[in-house]
């Protein structure tokens, strides 16, 4: 199997939004196969840089060791052909390691390292778990700076000088103090990747720290909608990206705002409006309300997308 050189991966990423899918369950919450691979085939067609299986956004974090690698042979199976899929790395510094090892054998193109789970820990043992991934494969790793694993820009300095594979930064915590000092010591040698929930709201402002993608879960079931953002963004138009703002994502934050975990919930709640069927959210999220859904499926109306 020829593997996607680190190199090639962070130049390709950057060249365009990032779709970050959800992951189908049917009724009994088993991943359904079938729906994930039809959802899959859409979102590569439509013109994005990159593929992330099974991330937040695809309820990773709920998901088996077995569920992971097949949600990730699916994804690469149906789209890796057409976009490059990143598959995660998740949990302790172990299962982080066997879950790279797996991705890199079922043919992904790249691994998103996420925060350890539960624990607290010190920089120095940050860089250790994130060095032990990268040798661990040679595909190129991005790490998720977030929650109980937020770099400093010491570390990601020397991670930089440790680990080649080494090629992104995806920030889900919007310190512009942080990420300043970050891209001033480390510049170009990473991708920047926008990770806070509902990254359009951030997007425009991050663009001059250096972070020119972003992941966007609204591309699950707006992707006109997103590249069209995307595309202000990136021509640094800032009436339209207000505009476009004002008219659909400040009301759709109101919504999602609502009950912690709806991040997620509402993007499977949008595929349902747009006659796509989200279908549930595991444990311990929950789904929208049915006045909610009704809600969201009149604000995606007033957008006129039609996309289906």
């Amino acid at each position: 199997m020829s593997l996607m050189p680190p190199a090639e991966l962070a130049a390709r990423l950057p060249a365009g939004l990032l779709s970050f899918p959800v992951t189908h369950f049917d009724d009994d919450l088993r991943f359904d196969e079938a729906r994930y691979r039809e959802h899959l085939a859409w979102q590569a067609g439509l013109g994005v840089s990159g593929l992330f299986a099974a991330g937040g956004t695809g309820e990773g974090f709920s998901l088996t060791p077995a569920e992971t690698d097949q949600v990730v042979r699916a994804a690469v199976s149906e789209a890796a052909h057409l976009v490059p899929v990143v598959a995660p790395a998740t949990g302790g510094t172990a299962q982080a390691v066997a879950q790279a090892r797996a991705a890199q054998d079922a043919g992904a193109n790249g691994i998103l390292l996420m925060p350890p789970y539960l624990t607290e820990a010190s920089q120095a043992g940050l860089a250790e778990h994130v060095a032990a991934i990268c040798r661990a494969t040679e595909l190129g790793v991005i790490v998720y700076s977030r929650g109980n694993a937020v770099f400093a820009d010491t570390t990601v300095a020397a991670l930089c000088d440790r680990c080649p594979n080494l090629i992104g930064l995806k920030d889900g915590v919007g310190d512009i103090e942080r990420m300043t000092r970050t891209y001033a010591r480390v510049g170009e040698r990473l991708i920047y990747i926008g990770g806070l929930p509902t990254a359009e709201t951030f997007a425009l402002p991050l663009l001059q720290l250096g972070v020119n993608t972003y992941s966007s879960a609204l591309y699950n079931f707006l992707p006109g909608f997103a590249l069209r953002f995307f595309a202000a963004v990136r021509a640094q138009d800032r009436a339209t990206v207000y505009d476009l703002l004002n008219d659909f994502v400040i009301p759709y934050l109101d919504i999602r705002d609502r009950s912690r975990g709806y991040a997620v919930s509402i993007i499977k709640a949008g595929l349902t409006a747009v006659g796509r069927n989200g279908g549930r959210v595991r444990p311990p999220l929950t789904d929208l309300t049915p006045a909610e859904q009704t809600e969201l499926a009149a604000l995606i109306a007033k957008v006129g997308e039609g996309e289906r």
